[in-house]
């Protein structure tokens, strides 16, 4: 669009993460502004997944680890050879989905981004319902092929949106919020004061 920047319409599927069969479909429109800005997404999709088996999951994921007695606590996942183990599987699961939101927030029309691995999770016993972890994560930046180093809160509660706190080692050392504002399944942010970061 002369003056305004790029637009791309998009029509992909995307598939669960745990099970890799088709969860849907999507079509959507990015707009890439000249300024430096936030890309603007319009995207609706169609499920293939009932939302009361979404539902399930998540309460299913939320009860795994919300009943811990002691913190969890774990450092590279994967490990060197790709493996998660499976008491972990719960802990990367929702680092990706925090991740994601950095993830759009710093892409750019010639950059991308994939969560490579955890370094480092620890889960915070919190005195209310909502689940906390505290991650160092390494993305991967493409084209450079950079690993970038973030340091992520993500403050999840089935129902509720996702509230992600993060701080990224390039160049850049302000506190970003990478909360969203859709809901979803363990999606969507809404805003938290950063002297609770």
């Amino acid at each position: 669009i002369p003056g305004v920047g790029q637009k791309y319409y998009l029509q992909f599927t995307t598939e669960d993460y745990r099970s890799k069969q088709n969860a849907g479909s999507c079509l959507a429109t990015v707009l890439f502004p000249k300024r430096k800005s936030l890309p603007a997404v319009n995207i609706k999709c169609t499920r293939t997944k009932d939302q009361k088996q979404i539902q399930e999951e998540d309460n299913r994921l939320y009860q795994k680890l919300k009943h811990q007695i002691k913190p969890i606590i774990g450092n590279d996942i994967p490990d060197s050879y790709g493996n998660i183990e499976p008491a972990l599987e719960p802990v990367w699961a929702l680092a990706v989905l925090g991740s994601s939101y950095i993830m759009w927030e710093k892409s750019t029309e010639n950059l991308g981004y994939f969560m490579a691995q955890v370094k480092s999770a620890k889960q915070w016993i919190r005195k209310d319902d909502s689940i906390e972890f505290d991650y160092t994560i390494l993305l991967h930046e493409i084209p450079t092929q950079e690993m970038i180093l973030c340091h992520m809160r993500p403050i999840w509660l089935p129902g509720q949106p996702l509230k992600v706190k993060y701080t990224c080692d390039s160049g850049n050392h302000r506190l970003e919020d990478g909360s969203g504002m859709e809901s979803g399944s363990a999606s969507g942010i809404s805003h938290e004061r950063e002297e609770n970061f």
